[in-house]
């Protein structure tokens, strides 16, 4: 990791407020991201940038100034954007199109240019003020939705910068996430950091799916390649700072509130349910309410022997969504208050207001049930506040399955928010649940909620990057640079005779969905051309392709070809194709229905024949149905493929059945063994290729056209460095090459 670390938010950890005297000041914010990013802001050099929050106050330029001035003294950075883009990037495309939308509500959704206008100049804004910070070395951590073009944006201006990005909201699946009109800019803006967080491993699949699908990236465990750069997209479930709630109930002022609570209880042994949230309609508030509702219609003895109190903070009351929500849980609570309430009882005590910590933290100490069953979330730190302030062990947590934190937390009672019937048992069990149980059950999740904390969220989090970036050091060591790139020039235009093998698709061209549709164009055969018309010098593609494919796009030009991995050698000097031994095709017969029956069951496959192998290609097909198909055709494949002296082999994106012993390495053998030869370059992509350069004389130049683990001594990040390699090549030779043959 980096000398410093920049973290980038939307908001600062710090507020401009007012104090009991009115006097302006700055104060200092709370949340799950704070509590997290805090300690590590706190150390020498680090700073923070994000949006200056000016409280609603409006403020002159001389103290805007001087209200940058103490922002900066606590080690911030303040971004300061007109109150158009304001409302287009927050208001608009952050909280009316990425928030609804990740969280699964489609209908509060809108797709609105203007925003995605404003979302895209703060975005550009806050690149700049990260760069004008920002110093080689640096680790910068972009946080959450609002900024998801921001880490290609910085990548652009600083290609060597560390970047994380963590998403505090659930990733959606493939197919509303497609629904985005600007779906592949904001994958494109995430991908170029190097370590991609969530909170879950559902979102983490998502985000893949959707890079596969939208994008056409493969990955591995969540690493994949991105413009020749290593990205690794992982989860990470964010904490809470354990031991300041834990310990707050033994503060005097928590303790007061906590005394004052029991006194103020209606009916001695009765019992308290809680619900915390931010009035906002993936929180589920309204089907709690009716749930509630069910609760004491179906079991009026727990009627004037539990209080709900709900909490609801205040939230975009500027929206008309929350608007209409806000009437909703308005008409809730006076439903069942008017329906139930007696003289001496009020079932739902509501509050509508934000609520000071060390009331929180007494009403979490004092509620027997706390409900957290929010329709969607992507971690929900509320309930694992509660359970950090049960001192005594006791309660009981009634959790949303749709809430990120259930995947830690299985021991509290989960339920479907949207099934009331479920909702009704989960509190009835919950009220009912013996003192031993809630001991056995807060004990177990308190424990592992002590030992993962924000500050362990954060801590692991830069130490996957770290390792992200040690990964990448290890690739780049490959890589083939200016000084090597030289020095295979110098080699290639000093020697008497020289050998080029090439692979093709992934290669030379890019791969497509169609592999029909990755025919050469006129630059690329001009430059294979170029090079290979030197009497010096022999060039063979050496292709997966049928020869008659292989044919129709080079037999004009004067290069060897191999076809279908080595089966078949094109002789330029005979003009014919030599067939590598003796086979016989009758097997096709066998696994050609079987691998017909896998084309029609997975939609976007296609099966290739050839003249002694048969290639299913899965490059349109979703990656979780591809990887589900590929084990069940070796399976399906793999006994009658070894008793009739056939392979199952993988390449990119493609299944291919073929005679064992038949690879390139053996087709390239054919030049190897050749001692004249003083210049040799190996070029490929995949995993046929490491046949070849495994086989390869010791003084080869061997390149892997993708930055990963390979045999290859050098690598390259893609075809466009590939083909730039070919005709720093071609320029290298073409002095004496014109003084010998006039051609060129």
């Amino acid at each position: 990791m980096g000398d410093r670390l920049i973290i980038v938010s939307n908001r600062l950890p710090y507020r401009l407020g007012r104090g009991e005297d009115g006097e302006r000041k700055l104060e200092h914010s709370s949340g799950g991201l704070v509590s997290g990013m805090g300690p590590l802001h706190e150390r020498h050099g680090n700073v923070w940038v994000g949006w200056a929050d000016e409280g609603g106050q409006e403020l002159s330029a001389r103290e805007r100034a001087e209200f940058d001035a103490q922002l900066v003294a606590h080690d911030c950075v303040p971004v300061h954007v007109c109150e158009e883009d304001a409302h287009g990037y927050y208001d608009g495309f952050s909280n009316s199109t990425l928030w609804p939308l990740f969280h699964g509500f489609p209908q509060y959704t809108s797709f609105e240019e203007a925003d995605w206008e404003a979302y895209r100049r703060v975005n550009e804004r806050f690149c700049e003020a990260v760069l004008s910070v920002a110093r080689p070395g640096d680790t910068v951590w972009v946080h959450d939705y609002h900024l998801m073009l921001l880490p290609s944006l910085i990548r652009k201006a600083s290609p060597q910068t560390a970047i994380g990005f963590f998403l505090h909201i659930p990733f959606p699946d493939y197919e509303t996430f497609r629904m985005l009109p600007w779906r592949q800019e904001l994958l494109l803006g995430t991908l170029s950091a190097d370590l991609i967080g969530f909170h879950t491993y559902d979102y983490v699949r998502h985000f893949l799916s959707s890079c596969r699908r939208l994008l056409g990236y493969d990955n591995h465990l969540g690493h994949f390649l991105f413009e020749g750069r290593s990205t690794q997209a992982d989860a990470f479930p964010l904490g809470i700072d354990y031991d300041r709630f834990h310990n707050a109930a033994l503060e005097p002022k928590a303790a007061c509130q906590i005394e004052r609570i029991r006194a103020d209880r209606e009916r001695p042994g009765s019992k308290t349910m809680l619900s915390v949230e931010r009035l906002d309609y993936t929180k589920g508030i309204p089907e709690r309410l009716r749930a509630f509702d069910a609760f004491l219609q179906r079991h009026p003895s727990w009627r004037e022997n539990v209080v709900l109190k709900l909490v609801a903070v205040p939230s975009r009351e500027g929206v008309a969504s929350y608007q209409s929500l806000k009437r909703e849980v308005d008409e809730l609570v006076g439903s069942i208050n008017g329906r139930y309430a007696t003289s001496d009882w009020t079932p739902v005590e509501y509050y509508y207001r934000s609520v000071p910590f060390d009331l929180l933290t007494a009403l979490y100490a004092t509620s027997d049930v706390m409900l957290v069953t929010p329709l969607r979330d992507g971690m929900n730190l509320v309930c694992k506040e509660y359970l950090a302030c049960r001192g005594d062990g006791g309660g009981a947590l009634v959790l949303s399955e749709m809430a990120g934190a259930t995947y830690e937390l299985h021991e509290a009672l989960v339920v479907n928010p949207f099934d009331r019937d479920a909702m009704v048992e989960a509190m009835l069990r919950a009220l009912e649940m013996p003192p031993d149980e809630q001991r056995c059950r807060v004990s177990a999740m308190q424990k592992r909620l002590a030992r993962y904390t924000a500050g362990k969220w954060a801590e692991e989090f830069l130490a996957a990057l770290d390792g992200v970036l040690r990964h990448q050091a290890r690739l780049n060591a490959h890589l083939l640079g200016p000084t090597s790139s030289r020095r295979l020039q110098e080699a290639f235009a000093q020697a008497s005779k020289r050998l080029v093998l090439l692979d093709y698709d992934g290669t030379l061209v890019p791969f497509v969905d169609e592999p029909s549709d990755a025919a050469p164009d006129d630059g690329l055969k001009a430059l294979i051309a170029r090079i290979a018309a030197d009497p010096a010098t022999t060039l063979a593609i050496v292709s997966g392709r049928d020869k008659e494919t292989l044919m129709e796009w080079f037999g004009d030009l004067p290069v060897g070809l191999v076809a279908e991995h080595g089966l078949w050698r094109y002789s330029v000097s005979q003009r014919q194709w030599l067939l590598r031994e003796p086979l016989d095709g009758a097997w096709k017969d066998r696994i050609r229905q079987t691998l017909l029956d896998f084309v029609d069951r997975t939609p976007g496959s296609i099966l290739e024949e050839k003249d002694y192998s048969m290639a299913w290609h899965y490059r349109a097909c979703s990656n979780e149905l591809a990887e589900r198909r590929v084990i069940e055709i070796k399976s399906a494949l793999s006994g009658v493929a070894a008793d009739m002296g056939l392979m199952l082999m993988e390449g990119n994106r493609v299944l291919e059945v073929k005679p064992v012993h038949v690879d390139k390495g053996s087709a390239a053998h054919h030049w190897f063994r050749d001692p004249s030869y003083d210049f040799m370059l190996v070029a490929g992509d995949d995993v046929t290729d490491e046949d070849m350069f495994r086989t390869a004389p010791e003084n080869a130049w061997t390149v892997k056209v993708r930055n990963e683990p390979t045999q290859a001594r050098y690598a390259l990040k893609n075809p466009a460095e590939m083909r730039s390699l070919l005709r720093g090549l071609a320029e290298a030779s073409a002095p004496r090459f014109e003084g010998r043959s006039g051609i060129m």
